[in-house]
């Protein structure tokens, strides 16, 4: 069984600054440091970690073969990710100021320019044990949703970044839902449905320092996962993480509760590293007690 991820490759590009720039201002920065980054990136190398086989399927420009030989090295098959020379790859410039105050620059790139055929290639050989995951920092999310459709695929979408017509435009193809309670709102807002109304079969909304919701629809049945009590150093990445591994817990045959709490512990430990795919827990990480 196999996770096939329409996802993101970004570099996170960090420079340190005394404080944030005013308009005009040249500044000079304390340090510089460059991760790999992405939501879909992350959701990846956390799914990989968790020992699913995951396929990623991107794109980056020639500047950006670095990112797809570090997501090999992490476990990831990076055999659908393709070198384009049409634009550079995706990538956030990111200034944090001595108080951990930031300002973030994000440049698509190459993350959206991802074509039906380079889709088709990469799920050629899916099949219904098989499941795709998607993020909204792609472009082609219909046309994969479409196709993992077409062969019996089960299709996870995390709604993030959230865009309510992009969730309704992949929401009928879906297994599997992932938000936020902020995100669940205002996909309440716009589509009239709660979580537990909507028209997929599993629905997880996160709640940040409270844990975890999951809805199962055709039941109806409700469960709370509360989080784990952590020195919190750098939440970034631990939705992504907490996704890929819930993901890659169900892969394996997991219930989806015990799917669930393994990602919540996860996540704890992600929260606890600085960094973001870079520092993502593995398996037996997470086996060891967290304190």
């Amino acid at each position: 069984m196999t996770i096939f991820n329409l996802g993101s490759i970004n570099a996170d590009i960090v420079y340190r600054v005394p404080h944030l720039p005013s308009p005009g201002e040249t500044l000079s920065c304390g340090s510089m440091s460059r991760g790999l980054g992405g939501k879909g990136t992350n959701m990846s190398v956390a799914a990989a970690r968790a020992a699913a086989h995951v396929v990623h399927i991107g794109a980056v420009g020639q500047d950006g073969v670095w990112a797809r030989d570090r997501l090999l090295e992490y476990g990831v098959d990076t055999r659908g990710i393709s070198v384009l020379d049409q634009d550079a790859s995706g990538h956030a410039i990111i200034y944090v100021d001595d108080d951990g105050e930031n300002t973030i620059i994000l440049y698509a790139g190459t993350n959206r320019l991802i074509s039906t055929q380079m889709l088709e290639d990469s799920l050629v050989q899916a099949g219904p044990d098989d499941t795709l995951l998607m993020q909204n920092e792609t472009n082609a999310q219909v046309e994969a949703a479409k196709l993992a459709a077409a062969k019996g695929m089960k299709v996870a979408y995390a709604a993030a970044p959230f865009q309510a017509e992009a969730v309704e435009a992949v929401l009928s193809f879906c297994d599997f839902l992932i938000l936020n309670e902020v995100e669940a709102a205002q996909l309440q807002e716009a589509t009239g449905l709660a979580p537990e109304s909507l028209p997929v079969r599993d629905v997880i909304v996160t709640l940040g320092a409270k844990g975890s919701r999951w809805h199962q629809t055709e039941t109806g049945e409700c469960r709370d996962f509360p989080a784990l009590p952590v020195d919190v150093v750098d939440t970034t990445g631990a939705g992504d993480t907490f996704t890929g591994y819930v993901l890659a817990g169900l892969d394996r045959g997991l219930p989806m509760a015990q799917a669930i709490s393994q990602a919540t512990r996860a996540a704890a430990l992600q929260v606890t590293r600085l960094g973001a795919a870079d520092v993502i827990p593995d398996l037996k990480d997470i086996q060891d007690d967290i304190s």
